[in-house]
């Protein structure tokens, strides 16, 4: 998320899940390991934790403290089948 207000609002609306249980508080913990499902513009976003910054960084930096668990939709294919 880019702003605390749009988190803080998706979380209200019920949008995001830690650990598959609804965020309900604004200020709840997360940790290395947590897996975080957030519903946003019409897809579903799944997130594992593997690790927090000591201090605010640049967004390349963050993308290095999450992994993307969902695939993506218009990568190709990683498995071809080869036929003699």
């Amino acid at each position: 998320m880019k702003h605390r207000a749009l988190a803080t609002a998706l979380i209200a609306e019920g949008h995001i899940r830690l650990n598959r249980t609804r965020v309900e508080k604004p200020g709840h913990a997360i940790k290395e390991g947590d897996v975080l499902t957030m519903a946003l513009h019409g897809q579903v976003r799944v997130v594992k934790v593997l690790g927090a910054a000591e201090r605010r960084g640049s967004a390349p930096e963050a993308r290095l403290l999450y992994e993307d668990l969902m695939p993506q939709q218009n990568a190709p294919s990683e498995s071809k089948e080869v036929r003699a």
